[in-house]
C-alpha cells in the first residue's frame, strides 16, 4: 500500500484507528529514525493549533506524523520547522490538485480553502514531530466548516501513497536546506498570505489589520498596518485574495 513512501521512509507504520498521532508518536518519537511516518486514515481526537479539535468521518481524512531530526538545525532557525513542513505539503498537494500554497504559518490551501493543517511539537532536543491531516476522500457534506475544502471536492481520486512519499521527500530535503541556511526565499515563493489584506488576531485577543508584505530571517509574518509589524503567533485571516 505504502511502496512508494517506504522507498523514502525508513519506517512507515499505518493504523487503522488512533487518537492522536502526534500524541502518540511523540513520546516514541527520540527512538525513531529521521523521516519516520505513524499514519491513520482513523483520527478520532486529533488536534490542531491552540488544542483545538480536528476531528473527521473515518476514511476521509489521511493523519500522518514525520519524525524530523533536527539536531543540526541551529535553534534560531527552528521557527521554520512548520513552515517548511507545509511547503513540503503543498508541493506534493500540487503534483496531484494544481494551485496548493501556504497560509501563515501552517495551513495548506487550495482556491482558498483550507486542505491540510499542519502541528509541530518538539518530542526532545533533538527530534520534532510534525503531524498534518489531509483531507482526501471528504466530500462537501462533510466538511467541519464552509472554508475546508478536499481532493475529493475538487474531484479528484487521490493517490495516498504517492502523496506521501512525494512530502516525504520533499520534506527531507528542505531539513536539509534548513541545515545549511536559509530556506526564506522557497517558503516566500509558496507562501500566498503575502500580498493579502489579513486580520491578525493575536495571543493576547488584540487584532491587527493590515497587508502581509513579506516573511523576516526568522519566519515571521510581516504586516503593514501603516507601521511594519512583525509577528511570530496569531491566526491569520485573510480579508481578500491576492
Amino acid at each position: 500500500m505504502w511502496s512508494l513512501a517506504e522507498s523514502v521512509s525508513p519506517r512507515v507504520v499505518d493504523v487503522p484507528h488512533t487518537g492522536s498521532t502526534n500524541a502518540d508518536l511523540v513520546p516514541q518519537a527520540p527512538a525513531w529514525r529521521h523521516l519516520g511516518v505513524l499514519l491513520t486514515r482513523d483520527q478520532r481526537g486529533g488536534r490542531g493549533r491552540l488544542d483545538r479539535a480536528w476531528q473527521t468521518a473515518p476514511g476521509t481524512a489521511l493523519a500522518i506524523s514525520v519524525v524530523l531530526k533536527v539536531g543540526r538545525i541551529p535553534v534560531a532557525r527552528r521557527g521554520w520547522i512548520p513552515l517548511i513542513s507545509g511547503t513540503a505539503m503543498a508541493e506534493a498537494v500540487s503534483a496531484q490538485l494544481p494551485a496548493a500554497g501556504v497560509k501563515w504559518p501552517n495551513d495548506v490551501l487550495v482556491d482558498g480553502r483550507k486542505i491540510c493543517g499542519i502541528l509541530a511539537e518538539v518530542a526532545d532536543p533533538d527530534t520534532v514531530v510534525v503531524g498534518s491531516g489531509v483531507n482526501t476522500r471528504m466530500t462537501a457534506e462533510q466538511m467541519p466548516v464552509p472554508t475546508a475544502t478536499s481532493f475529493a471536492a475538487k474531484g479528484v481520486d487521490v493517490d495516498e501513497d504517492r502523496l506521501l512519499a512525494d512530502y516525504l521527500r520533499r520534506l527531507g530535503e528542505l531539513v536539509a536546506q534548513l541545515e545549511r541556511g536559509s530556506v526564506r526565499d522557497i517558503v516566500r515563493e509558496h507562501c500566498i498570505t503575502i500580498g493579502q489584506e489579513v486580520t491578525a488576531h493575536l495571543p493576547g485577543g488584540d487584532a491587527l489589520v493590515g497587508t502581509a508584505v513579506d516573511l523576516d530571517e526568522h519566519g515571521r509574518i510581516v504586516i503593514d498596518a501603516g507601521e511594519r509589524h512583525a509577528l511570530s503567533a496569531g491566526d491569520i485571516v485573510h480579508l481578500r485574495r491576492a
